[in-house]
């Protein structure tokens, strides 16, 4: 007799998660904004209700789920690495996937940059603005200078920069010694069985983590709704609508172009199957965070090869940040808009190329976006209090940047596998494999 009652995909899962915890958040927030218009005793159960739930259930269970993952980031990246370097056994190839993979990265952060910042000067989203930033108590913190990143993408201290998650750092050693390893012999081959093992329990850890995805999930977007501000959305709505329509621009036409263009594949096959990890992306905010479903999916459903997987994408979660490209091009028009100065052309060269080059060097760097952006501010001469203006929506907006991010990494790791003959087709073309990340667990 065949079972009627079939498992609920880990996609559907996570969808649920997310759509109950808006409903829940804003239910919430919107009990939390009438309380005063209630009795005492009933003021008392509401407002212990809401910080129970947002200031404690919520804050504690996103954070643990978002730990969890970033637990495994580190582990993941490093022996993902050295598990491709060390099976390639032509040194030219690893050339190849370096090669193909950072100029692809920042082609599109090019492209991102470019594109943004164009649409920017057509629709002027700061131009009815006109008024200094609200006084906001935000310190962009020191970026590191170019000749530092180049210095720093060496490691001192190999185990130093495990311990602190320079990425970087982390790649550079991982390539080295998965370099080493294909070099020596006997030595290496043990090693390299030793690490694939390694490899199987990590991806395993991955899945048993990506099983509370929904309850993670519900918690980060139960907090949001339910602490977002409304009026940080309407006060600045011109720039909001302007970042996320290029976003997904971004995402749903470069990308899409840029894989049929150069390999011929059908993208939509592509965008459909990256669906769980688009949510999740959404959800965490964070494409390192994401990077494990990132490879897994990669594996398993575009059929990726293993040594591009492990080179390529971790990688691009470390310099791909063509969401935060667009974020930087929009904002820095809009800031000069709101301040009414006039960019020459220039200083809009020198924004896209700032934000391109600035890009490698971002994941050393905490709070990304916003540090980034007061480096191109600087660049162009702007104040960097005008960050005031954006920084009450960011978190939304950054969310979706991660989406773009996580779907670009994806995107150049198939190209890659494609030239390299290193992608299954079959696989590709499987559309059947949609829930195979659930059904290997």
């Amino acid at each position: 007799m065949q079972n009627n009652n079939k498992k609920l995909s880990l996609s559907s899962r996570i969808f649920i998660g997310m759509f109950a915890g808006i409903l829940t958040g804003l239910i919430l927030q919107l009990a939390n904004n009438h309380i005063g218009d209630l009795d005492f005793e009933i003021f008392s159960i509401a407002f212990s209700t809401y910080g129970f739930f947002v200031e404690g259930i919520f804050h504690a269970g996103g954070k643990i789920f978002i730990n969890s993952l970033k637990m495994l980031v580190v582990p993941l990246v490093f022996v993902s690495l050295v598990c491709g370097t060390s099976s390639l056994a032509d040194p030219s190839k690893l050339g190849r996937l370096g090669g193909k993979s950072i100029a692809l990265y920042m082609f599109t952060t090019f492209v991102a940059v470019t594109f943004a910042m164009t649409s920017a000067l057509i629709f002027k989203p700061g131009g009815g603005f006109n008024r200094p930033a609200e006084t906001i108590d935000y310190v962009a913190k020191e970026a590191p200078s170019l000749v530092d990143v180049i210095i720093n993408m060496v490691p001192s201290n190999p185990v130093s920069a495990m311990a602190e998650g320079q990425m970087i750092p982390i790649i550079v050693f991982a390539i080295l010694f998965g370099i080493s390893m294909s070099f020596a012999g006997e030595a290496g081959k043990r090693l390299s069985s030793f690490f694939s093992d390694v490899n199987e329990v990590i991806m395993k850890i991955v899945s048993i983590v990506m099983n509370f995805a929904p309850y993670g999930v519900f918690c980060l977007i139960a907090k949001l709704s339910a602490t977002i501000v409304p009026s940080d959305i309407f006060a600045i709505g011109a720039y909001f609508v302007n970042v996320f329509f290029i976003l997904i621009l971004h995402a749903i036409i470069v990308y899409p172009l840029l894989l049929k263009f150069i390999t011929g594949l059908n993208p939509l096959i592509l965008l459909m199957k990256l669906k769980e990890v688009a949510v999740f992306a959404f959800s965490s905010a964070s494409s390192s965070a994401t990077l494990p479903l990132t490879i897994a999916t990669a594996r398993q459903k575009l059929g990726v090869s293993r040594s591009v997987s492990s080179f390529t994408l971790p990688l691009g979660a470390t310099i791909n940040m063509d969401g935060t490209a667009i974020m930087q091009g929009i904002a820095t028009v809009f800031i000069a808009q709101a301040y009414q100065v006039d960019l020459s052309t220039a200083d809009l060269i020198m924004v896209v190329l700032t934000a391109t080059l600035a890009s490698v060097g971002a994941a050393g760097v905490p709070g990304v976006g916003l540090i980034l952006l007061a480096v191109v501010l600087q660049q162009v001469n702007l104040p960097v209090e005008g960050i005031a203006l954006i920084i009450g929506i960011d978190r939304l907006l950054d969310m979706t940047r991660t989406v773009v991010n996580v779907t670009g990494d994806s995107t150049i790791a198939t190209i890659v596998a494609k030239t390299e003959g290193e992608l299954d087709e079959d696989v590709y073309h499987d559309r059947s494999l949609t829930d195979k990340v659930e059904q290997a667990k």
